[in-house]
């Protein structure tokens, strides 16, 4: 039976304006990783100003990076032909992978430019990534977006009523996997909250991050509908996924063999 009540993307109206739940969420789950690892930095004796200027510089660049991965990475061909909708990120189409880069790099130069150290920097930011993730995940859902191939019953039975009812999309219940990542993101976050809590070489906290939320993304990509592909018929989001699994396997092995520095002690 089709389901009948979907969610309002729109939140509220301010005067001509209509404020969307996506960009709601997505704000939301930035201000609220800044608020985390601003606390975290004051518990380690980091100064928590210094995260506030790296965060002004960085999450626009984040969001930026994000919208210009989605639309000449994964989405050029629509965009040739909509050039209006490119800045319409309310809409959706913030690809995570342009993010983190984008992100990664602009916060690379301002922390070296400061003289700081930016693993230590990037260790106290990648568990607020990864839960930022985890809510954004969610404005896809009122987006009715990063869904999957249709669903088995038993899948659809699990469900509470509001996703379910959601996930009704072109005449079937399909996958949910915007929440499948997002419950993913979350575990991510507790394992790198007690990871950081041993104390580990500096650099083991962000390449445990790319690593894993590469792992989940591999898996959970090869049930979405709305994948990239590339030429030869991959998923551009499997193949970028599967790079960044290596690297972050690199990179954890060459900072145990050449990395001294640990991670700051807890007060």
């Amino acid at each position: 039976m089709e389901a009948t009540a979907l969610i309002n993307p729109i939140a509220f109206h301010l005067g001509p304006l209509a404020v969307h739940w996506y960009g709601v969420i997505i704000t939301g789950a930035i201000g609220l990783g800044i608020w985390l690892a601003a606390r975290e930095a004051a518990r380690l004796g980091m100064d928590p100003d210094f995260l506030i200027d790296l965060a002004t510089w960085a999450v626009p660049a984040a969001i930026v990076g994000a919208r210009l991965y989605q639309v000449f990475v994964l989405e050029w061909p629509y965009f040739r032909t909509h050039p209006g909708e490119i800045p319409a990120i309310w809409q959706g189409g913030l690809a995570i992978h342009g993010a983190v880069l984008a992100g990664a790099l602009v916060g690379y130069i301002f922390v070296r430019r400061h003289r700081a150290s930016f693993w230590r920097w990037a260790d106290l930011i990648a568990p607020s990534l990864i839960l930022g993730q985890a809510i954004g995940r969610w404005g896809n859902f009122i987006n009715q977006e990063a869904y999957g191939t249709v669903a088995p019953d038993w899948v659809i039975r699990l469900l509470p009523g509001f996703i379910r009812e959601q996930m009704w999309i072109e005449g079937a219940y399909r996958h949910p996997t915007f929440l499948y990542e997002s419950l993913w993101n979350l575990a991510v976050f507790a394992l790198l909250v007690w990871l950081r809590r041993r104390h580990p070489r500096q650099g083991i906290i962000f390449m445990t991050y790319v690593g894993l939320y590469s792992v989940g993304r591999l898996l959970i990509e090869g049930i979405r509908t709305d994948s990239t592909f590339t030429a030869g018929g991959l998923r551009v989001a499997q193949i970028v996924s599967a790079a960044l699994i290596v690297v972050a396997m690199v990179a954890v092995a060459w900072i145990q063999r050449h990395v001294r520095e640990r991670y700051g002690e807890y007060p």
